[in-house]
C-alpha cells in the first residue's frame, strides 16, 4: 500500500514539474504580415514621344475679290515634320478597356506654299505665282478610350479613339508674288495669331508589357485638328486690307512611342513568424 502510494506522489510530482516547465517556454507569436500597398486601383500614368506628317487642304486668303478675275488656279502646300511631346493620365477599367486624358505639346513645323494662276483684267489675259512660307505648332488635349484586342506573348494589340480641342498657331507668315500684267514683285506679312477648335484622333498600336507595372507602347495616331489662321496680313508700305490666311482642315499622321507606368501593385507575400526566445 505504501509503494502504491508513493508511485502515486512521485507521478504527480512528475506531472506538476512538466507543467511549471511547459510555463516557462516561449510561446509563437501569430504570423505577421506585410501591410497592404496603396491600392490605386487601374489608375496609371502616360508619356510618348513622337513626330507629325501634316497636311492642310488648302490656304486661303479672306478677301474673296482677290480671286474674282481668275481663270485658273493650283496650290500646293507642305508641312515639314515636326517633334510631339505628349503626357496624360489613365484609368483601366478592365483587361480590355482603358481611357485616359492627353495632352500634347506639337512643335513648330515648317510650312511652305505655292499658288499659280492665270487671271482676266481689263479684257487682258496674265498669270501670276505666289510663294507663302510659315511655321506652324499646336497644343493638342484629348479624351481617349481604347479596346485592347487580346495579348500574346506580352504583346498587346489595340484601337481607340478621341475627342478634344486643339489651339492651333501660325507664326513668322510671309506672301511673296508676281504677276505678269504688272510685273512688279510683292510682299506681305502677317504676325502670329492662335486658335482653338475642336479635335479628334484615331489610334492603332501594339503595346509591350515589360514588368507588371510597366508598358511601352508604338502607335499610329490619324488626328483633325480643324483650321489655322495668320493675323492681319500687311503689305511691304505697311497698307492692310484687314485681312488673314486661314489654314484649313488642318490633319496629321502621327508616329508614337509611348510608356505606361501602371499603379496597381501584386499583393505581398507574407513574412515568415517571429518566434521570440525566453
Amino acid at each position: 500500500m505504501r509503494s502504491v502510494k508513493s508511485l502515486i506522489a512521485a507521478g504527480a510530482a512528475s506531472l506538476f514539474s512538466t507543467l511549471a516547465f511547459a510555463a516557462d517556454m516561449p510561446i509563437a507569436p501569430p504570423p505577421v504580415y506585410a501591410p497592404p500597398p496603396a491600392d490605386f486601383g487601374g489608375w496609371y500614368l502616360r508619356g510618348e514621344i513622337g513626330f507629325s506628317n501634316q497636311r492642310t487642304s488648302n490656304v486661303h486668303y479672306t478677301r474673296e475679290s482677290a480671286y474674282t478675275p481668275m481663270t485658273s488656279f493650283s496650290q500646293t502646300t507642305a508641312f515639314d515634320t515636326a517633334g510631339i511631346f505628349g503626357v496624360g493620365v489613365g484609368y483601366r477599367f478592365n483587361n480590355w478597356f482603358r481611357a485616359d486624358v492627353t495632352g500634347q505639346y506639337r512643335g513648330n513645323s515648317n510650312f511652305k506654299g505655292t499658288d499659280r494662276f492665270t487671271a482676266t483684267a481689263f479684257g487682258t489675259p496674265y498669270s501670276g505665282i505666289d510663294n507663302y512660307s510659315a511655321s506652324k505648332s499646336e497644343w493638342l488635349v484629348l479624351a481617349n478610350a481604347y479596346v485592347d484586342l487580346g495579348t500574346w506573348w506580352c504583346i498587346t494589340p489595340f484601337i481607340g479613339a478621341g475627342v478634344g480641342g486643339a489651339r492651333v498657331t501660325i507664326s513668322n507668315f510671309t506672301d511673296t508674288g508676281i504677276n505678269s500684267f504688272t510685273g512688279v514683285p510683292s510682299f506681305a506679312s502677317a504676325p502670329s495669331a492662335s486658335k482653338w477648335n475642336f479635335a479628334w484622333a484615331a489610334h492603332a498600336g501594339v503595346a509591350y508589357q515589360v514588368s507588371p507595372n510597366l508598358v511601352l507602347e508604338l502607335a499610329y495616331s490619324y488626328v483633325d485638328m480643324g483650321e489655322g489662321r495668320t493675323g492681319i496680313l500687311t503689305a511691304y508700305d505697311g497698307t492692310t486690307t484687314g485681312n488673314y490666311y486661314k489654314f484649313k482642315d488642318i490633319t496629321s499622321h502621327d508616329l508614337k512611342l509611348g510608356v505606361r507606368w501602371n499603379f496597381d501593385n501584386p499583393p505581398p507575400p507574407p513574412m515568415m513568424p517571429i518566434v521570440r526566445k525566453g
